[in-house]
């Protein structure tokens, strides 16, 4: 009975110490795709911004152009702005602003434009934001598609939205939307506008896994060192006295 309560206690050990090693491991791997993601992103970001005739006008296409800075001309569509809800930005749930943007060949193409915040004690009142009228020139990155968020049920319609995809929107707004976003940037030339522009990056939490890989390892070498001491070095201290 002693010898299969030392082998169970044995295996125990073991599938703790490789259980919480592989977590760990698991914890640097994710670390290092966000790092590379990061080093893409940066690359991508040195050339030249694309115009908008040179914008992606098939889904195929989008991939190679993602993170891409682009800089296009056109006329805001402030009627069809959708807000997307539970967004956080510095800490604080709020909307993203999302409009399209008609471009001078006809297309449209959808611009993350800012956040803005949540009204406590209304959900449905949106905060004062600035949209210019006329012709304006949007600068930002390419993203392939609009972050979503877990929704219970159909997707929601009207302006306040949880997630919006972006052939429905085209199908609703009758635009010839691009299959692409842009999501613009925090310049000069946007402030004052009400609206903000703290974009996470991709490895802007890589800090995070490294602690969690750290936490798992030390339960890792935690584990391996209370078998040693409880299971070799006790009884052996024990025998000799």
């Amino acid at each position: 009975m002693t010898a299969l309560r030392s082998w169970l206690v044995l295996l125990a050990a073991v599938l703790a110490v490789a259980v919480t090693a592989r977590l760990g491991m698991w914890q640097l791997d994710r670390a290092a795709q966000k790092t590379t993601l990061q080093q893409a992103h940066d690359h991508l970001g040195k050339l030249p911004p694309l115009e908008g005739a040179a914008l992606a006008r098939d889904a195929s296409a989008v991939a190679v152009q993602a993170s891409r800075k682009a800089a296009v001309d056109g006329v805001w569509q402030p009627e069809e702005t959708v807000y997307l809800d539970n967004r956080v930005m510095a800490g604080r749930t709020g909307f993203y602003v999302v409009t399209p943007l008609r471009l001078d060949d006809g297309h449209a193409v959808l611009v993350q434009r800012g956040w803005l915040p949540r009204n406590q004690a209304d959900r449905t009142q949106i905060a004062p934001y600035r949209t210019p009228v006329g012709r304006v020139r949007v600068e930002g990155h390419i993203a392939p598609t609009l972050s979503r968020l877990y929704e219970l049920g159909h997707a929601a319609s009207g302006a306040i939205r949880q997630n919006l995809d972006l052939a429905e929107h085209a199908l609703q707004t009758r635009l010839a939307l691009l299959p692409l976003v842009i999501v613009q940037d925090d310049d000069a030339s946007q402030a004052g506008d009400g609206l903000l522009r703290q974009w996470p990056q991709p490895a802007s939490d890589v800090s995070k896994n490294y602690g969690y890989a750290f936490q798992w390892f030390s339960l890792s070498l935690l584990a391996a060192t209370l078998y040693v001491w409880f299971q070799i070095i006790r009884p052996r201290r024990r025998a000799h006295c």
